[in-house]
Parts: structure tokens; sequence; C-alpha cells
């Protein structure tokens, strides 16, 4: 039986690993295609024959206690060559070969973890076509602790901040849009003033209004997006029609509609994570969570807001946004936060994973100086350090097979929550909303607020 040493004896292959931190040269990520565009329609050739692979742990919820073995189960069509990985999330680790029996079903002992943290099993096809299939095993996750460290100034750093924000006059700015109002709700395009980057004073900071129909008064809900620039890619028109005032922003300075399109002189920069890491005045998120900040001094000025309820709600980069505005926010009442980004950034620097933007700190042209004072950086903004400063209840949710945001980091985050907190764990989850997630978000925030599901 394999065990798998504590994940930071594996630092020092990262630090020379070809994951390099994003650098200002890097290419921008592709941008999510428009609601019109159909799948595969971005020029992409023919994928080739799908080879259905699936892979589970041999415990029904996937979690172990330390030092319990787990056994991976690989189901997918009889005489498949794979290669397969088993060893802890995000981490390099050597893949090895194997044919899929006549049984069609593929038994691959695990081993075990010594600390808290998870253990991934990941098949590909090598043969008949592409197809990959993955299971990530939990070891006492409750157990897991942050590697990101709290600045002693952290909350006068965002003090600071707060009151640059509110010296600046919100001039808000609201256009109708005839083209996303219905019978249910009325939309509108925002534009609100926010504080800049330096060496900007200000800037602005956009988004759209849904507004239900009908006197009210209604709760408020604040919706950062997800990464990249992109509109509203939730059921947001279903929230404004279950009778929430809904404020979608972007968090980049450019309008929401029309979205700029890859290669504009408009559109954000792929690498804006890592813009400005060297000091925490001119990173970019500085400006981005002030603006999320600037979204419910607008909310609460609305005529048909309750006075009662302000929500916090996103998932991924918008999860992290959204805790980041329950901690620094005081009139926020609850928060509905699902896969969060920006967890334990720190992580790579300690052989660990971090949440998106996995930030690597090895790149080559830094000083070991300039390298410490971006991780420094990310300490200011991590959502481990917002998380302890949050003091309304909140529902979070994700999956143990999320790559991108993966679950050592989120669970990082969540374990130092002392606000009252619940969780719910959809296990084969990747990095993407679950319909049953939708749902349950629905029934949370209706008993909230106080309605009926």
């Amino acid at each position: 039986m394999k065990a798998y040493p504590a994940l930071w004896l594996i630092a020092a292959f990262l630090c020379s690993s070809a994951f390099a931190q994003q650098s200002p040269t890097a290419a921008a990520p592709a941008t999510p295609p428009p609601a019109t565009a159909a799948p595969g329609a971005r020029g992409r050739g023919p994928a080739g024959p799908q080879v259905k692979i699936t892979v589970t742990a041999d415990h029904d919820d996937w979690n172990y206690q330390l030092e319990q073995p787990v056994k991976f189960t690989v189901v997918a069509p009889a005489g498949t060559n794979v290669s397969y990985t088993i060893g802890p999330e995000m981490m390099p680790t050597e893949a090895k070969a194997t044919v899929i029996p006549e049984s069609g079903s593929l038994v691959l002992e695990g081993g075990t973890l010594q600390q808290p943290g998870f253990l991934r099993c990941i098949v590909t096809a090598t043969s008949g076509g592409t197809g990959r299939g993955l299971a990530t095993a939990a070891f006492a996750p409750e157990k897991i602790k942050p590697t990101q460290t709290e600045p002693a100034d952290f909350d006068a750093f965002w003090r600071k901040a707060r009151a640059e924000l509110s010296a600046i006059p919100l001039d808000a700015k609201l256009t109708p849009m005839p083209n996303e109002t219905t019978d249910k709700h009325e939309a509108f395009a925002v534009d609100l003033q926010n504080v800049g980057t330096p060496p900007a004073t200000t800037s602005r900071f956009y988004g759209i209004l849904y507004i239900p129909r009908g006197e009210g008064p209604f709760p408020a809900m604040m919706s950062p997006p997800g990464a990249g620039v992109r509109g509203p890619d939730r059921d947001i028109w279903g929230w404004a029609d279950l009778g929430f005032i809904v404020l979608y922003v972007g968090i980049h300075e450019v309008p929401l509609r029309p979205m700029p399109e890859p290669g504009d002189p408009k559109a954000v920069p792929g690498n804006y994570p890592s813009i400005g890491l060297q000091d925490p005045n001119a990173y970019y998120f500085r400006r981005v969570i002030l603006g999320c900040l600037r979204a419910d001094d607008y909310l609460v000025t609305l005529p048909k807001w309750d006075h009662k309820n302000l929500i916090a709600y996103g998932g991924s980069q918008g999860g992290y946004l959204s805790i980041t505005t329950a901690a620094l926010d005081p009139r926020v009442t609850c928060g509905e936060i699902s896969y969060p980004a920006y967890c334990d950034e720190s992580g790579y620097a300690h052989g660990r994973p971090a949440g998106w933007p996995a930030l690597k700190f090895n790149d080559p042209n830094d000083t070991e100086q300039q390298r410490a004072a971006k991780i420094a950086t990310t300490a200011y903004f991590d959502s481990v350090n917002f998380a302890r400063r949050i003091k309304v209840p909140a529902h979070y949710a994700w999956g143990y097979n999320d790559e991108t945001c993966p679950p050592t980091t989120t669970f990082s985050m969540y374990n130092v929550l002392t606000a009252p907190k619940e969780l719910k764990i959809y296990k084969e989850a990747g990095h993407a909303r679950v319909p049953a997630l939708t749902d349950l978000e629905h029934a949370w925030l209706l008993k909230q607020v106080g309605k009926t599901p």
C-alpha cells in the first residue's frame, strides 16, 4: 500500500517545473463563446470517437480517514488502452499504462494519505478515441489548514481602501435595456464610479440591473462574475423573477453590452490576476473588490429595496468576490457561494494546490525578493483571510473533482470560517454548476429572506 507523504515535499519540484506564473506576455485564456454560439463552432476539428471512462472510489461518499487505503474502480470499454495517475490532487505524478480487461472494469490500488488532503485518480484513453475520467478521495478534509499567512495590517489596509472609496461620489448612470426586459422584470445597464488603480484615481464599474415588476419591496443581490470577461452566465433572470433585485457586475473596466471580442483593444488581458502583484495597492483585484462594495452602495439606494436583505451570490471568481464582499460590507446579510476561487493562493509556494488563478510564483525573471513580495500581496486578497472576518450565514457548495478551484483550497477557506455555515458536496462535480445546486440555492435563499420556496 502506497502512503503519499506530506505535500510540501513536492515543493522543490514545482519551483523548477514548467508551471510558470503568468507574466504580462502570457497568452490570454480563451474568452467564453457568445451565448448564441453552438458547441464546437469555434474552429475546432473533429474530436474523434468518444470513449466513456468512469472512475469511482470504493467508499460511497469518497471520504476516508488518514492512512485508510482507497481503491479506485475504472469502468471503460474492454481492451481500451489507458494511462492513469494516482497522487495528491494537482501535484505532478508519474503516469502508468494498462489495458481495460474483458470485464470492462479495473480496480486500482490508490494508497492513502498521511496528512489531510485529497488523492486523485485520473484515467485517460490512449486508444480507440478520446476519453477521460477521474475520482478524488477526501482524507479528513475538515482538518485541512491553510498555508496562507495573515498580515498584521490586513484590517488597516482595507479600512484605508474603503475610506478612499467612500470619498468618491457614486455618479450612477442608468440606461434601460429593452432587449432584456420582460413582463416580470425590468433591465438596466448600470455605470458606477469606482476607485482607480494607481496612477488613476477613479475608474468605472459596470453591471446589469434586474428589478422585479410590482411594488415590492424586494431583497437585493450583488452577483459578481466568473473569470474572464462575460455577461450574466447564471440564472440571473430566474432570481429576478423569484422576487430579487439583482445587480450582476462586470469586474473589468468595460461595459457588459456589447461584450468586447478577443483581440479588441478594449479586451481585458488574460493575465489580469497577475497585474500589479508586486504591490497590494497596485494589484488588479483591489479595484475589483472595492467595485463590488460600490455595487452594494448603489443597491441600497434603490426605492424597491426592502432595507433588510442584501445578498452576495456567485461561483468561482464570483464566489471569491462574494466572500470578500460579505467580509468587508456590514450591510450584507447572507451569502450563497459555490466553488470559490482565490483560496489559499500561497499553496504552490508550499507544495500544495492553490485555487484559481493558481499562481506559481516561479517567474524566472523574479529575484527572491520580488517573489516574496508577490506571495505577500496575495495574503491581502486571499479568500482565507476574508473568510476569517465573515459574520453572516452563508451556504457553500463544490465538488471533489474540481481541477480549477481544488477542494484542498476551498476547505482551507471553509475550515477557518466562524460564522454560521452550510456546505453541500457534489463529490463527482468538477468546476461547473450542477442542476441540483440551483434548486438548493433557491430554497436556501428564499428561506433566508423569509419567502416560501
